[in-house]
């Protein structure tokens, strides 16, 4: 397996990303989680693009509990705004570090204020388990 400090995020970090805005319904974040088996979806700024908050399947515990079903709520309300990110270029080790110190699952990738990707825990896991991790 490569050195860990060799290993920068861009390597680990998915691309394929699903994103809502902030005055998304919950209900329909909820739909696209579900629908692309994924466990969060980044929140953009419909006017630029930029990363406004994060939205994971553990928000909607809270979401559940607080509101009404089917009540006319917006994922600004449950979001986590400015959430801590990476870049490309950061070394694996120090992000994984940060997720362990926070007891996050998922951090946003982005160049400047654009999302351009997402790692997380899945992914950390397909790498350790990799057979092209693995020096010969």
């Amino acid at each position: 397996m490569d050195e860990i400090e060799d290993v920068f995020v861009a390597r680990l970090m998915s691309t394929d990303l699903h994103t809502v805005t902030p005055d998304t319904l919950v209900e329909d974040a909820a739909a696209v989680l579900l629908e692309n088996d994924i466990s969060s979806v980044l929140v953009v700024d419909e006017d630029d693009g930029s990363l406004a908050g994060i939205l994971t399947s553990t928000d909607f515990v809270d979401i559940v509990a607080k509101s009404q079903p089917k009540a006319e709520t917006t994922v600004d309300r449950y979001m986590t705004a400015d959430p801590i990110t990476a870049s490309a270029q950061d070394d694996v080790s120090a992000v994984a570090a940060t997720m362990l110190e926070h007891g996050f699952h998922h951090v946003p990738v982005v160049d400047g204020d654009a999302p351009i990707g997402i790692i997380t825990t899945s992914d950390f896991a397909a790498y350790v388990s990799s057979p092209e991790s693995v020096s010969a």
